[in-house]
């Protein structure tokens, strides 16, 4: 070390002696001789060591690093239980917009194009089996439990599982969409859903205008939905984790009239995420199919995610999602109420089309995710509708969700 010291200290010697007149006195201005003088040219040494070896720092890993840092610091500093009867911490609208501004809509294309791309045959296991160890998965439900068969990853999310590992429950009115772990759960309070506890988001941005429906101003947005003063609205979430079942099903025999496609973010929808992010699942992309059950209005909302920007509805073949370009606040919407010969052949592998739009049975399989993501029901029901549910338990698809 003291040779490394010296060599430096000659070094920087040397660099002093060949500046002009007026830098070195520059240099000299305020220096103490004698021991101090000595101790000054050796901590010049050692910064001169430390310029050497550390590269020039660049803009961008520099903001990076640094907004990364804050962000840890905020949540480190965050982490204590709030007192009893606070309401939760949510982000600041300025870490929602530096979230908002990362890549994510570039990375799940990324992503999506990673997952066509064909493995070895070799390749397939290793890949497969460090998944299906990281994730939990459970490959004796696959249709194929042979890892060799998937060709690319995602073939593997997708698959297909044994008819008889998801018996649907007959006790219940409305059976669980997906496998996941249930969120959130309960009636809708003043056109406010919660997407976790204390933590809630519009129904009316989440859905969009209703049209067609009546637009008296004295109503509320939840009223003009409920087609009986004797119902009431109610809604629950399922969040797919990366190891679940990536499809989602039919909850109960409705009727889909309407899908509007909401182009948006593709921000993360784990717990962690949708504590913090308050209207998280109306700034994200989703696909919201909405119609009638037996007791009025039902809707399914696929929510898109970080690297779950592919949804897949069965029946609907134009449907695209993550788009390069899209414009802030915008939806599309296509109605099923006026069949073209297109709807019509592509309902038979999703459900029965007729003329009021296309039909779904309890447990049909309705479309599916890249990864994992969220499912959200809104449905109207009578007031005695009660769940048969504890936030945060598992859940597996064609399980009851509640009962009359």
């Amino acid at each position: 070390m003291a040779a490394v010291l010296r060599r430096a200290c000659s070094g920087v010697s040397s660099r002093v002696s060949s500046l002009s007149y007026s830098q070195q006195r520059l240099l000299n201005t305020g220096v103490p001789s004698g021991p101090r003088r000595s101790v000054f040219q050796m901590v010049c040494s050692v910064l001169e060591i430390c310029r050497s070896f550390l590269p020039r720092p660049r803009t961008l890993p520099l903001l990076l690093v640094t907004g990364g840092g804050y962000l840890g610091y905020q949540h480190y500093k965050g982490r204590g239980q709030p007192e009893e009867g606070a309401p939760p911490r949510t982000a600041t609208p300025t870490q929602v917009a530096l979230y908002h501004s990362f890549p994510t809509r570039l990375l799940s294309r990324a992503w999506g194009r990673l997952n066509g791309v064909e493995l070895p045959t070799w390749l397939r296991k290793p890949v497969y089996s460090l998944y299906i160890w990281t994730f939990g998965v459970n490959m004796q439900e696959a249709a194929v439990e042979d890892l060799h068969h998937y060709r690319n990853l995602g073939e593997f999310f997708r698959r297909q599982l044994k008819p008889a590992v998801r018996p649907l429950c007959a006790s219940s009115c409305l059976i669980s969409p997906a496998d996941g772990r249930i969120l959130h759960f309960g009636r809708v309070q003043n056109s406010q859903v919660e997407q976790v506890k204390g933590v809630t988001y519009s129904l009316e941005h989440f859905l969009g205008p209703q049209r067609g429906r009546s637009q008296d101003a004295s109503r509320s947005f939840q009223d003009l939905l409920l087609s009986s003063p004797q119902n009431d609205l109610f809604h629950v979430v399922v969040y797919l984790a990366p190891g679940d079942y990536h499809c989602f099903h039919s909850p109960t025999d409705w009727r889909v009239e309407l899908r509007r496609h909401f182009p948006g973010s593709l921000m993360s929808v784990n717990p962690g995420v949708a504590r913090l992010v308050k209207e998280l699942f109306c700034l994200n992309e989703r696909v919201a199919l909405s119609g009638q059950w037996q007791h009025g209005f039902f809707s399914l909302t696929a929510v898109g995610a970080t690297n779950v920007g592919s949804i897949r509805v069965y029946f609907d073949q134009d449907l695209q999602t993550n788009a390069p370009r899209y414009s802030k606040g915008s939806f599309h919407d296509r109605s099923y109420v006026a069949l073209d010969d297109q709807v019509l052949k592509a309902a038979d592998e999703g459900g029965v089309a007729s003329g009021e739009g296309v039909v779904l049975q309890r447990g049909a399989a309705v479309g599916e995710f890249n990864l994992g993501s969220t499912i959200v029901l809104l449905f109207e029901a009578p007031k005695d509708f009660s769940f048969d549910l504890q936030p945060g338990q598992k859940i597996r698809v064609g399980e009851g969700l509640g009962s009359l």
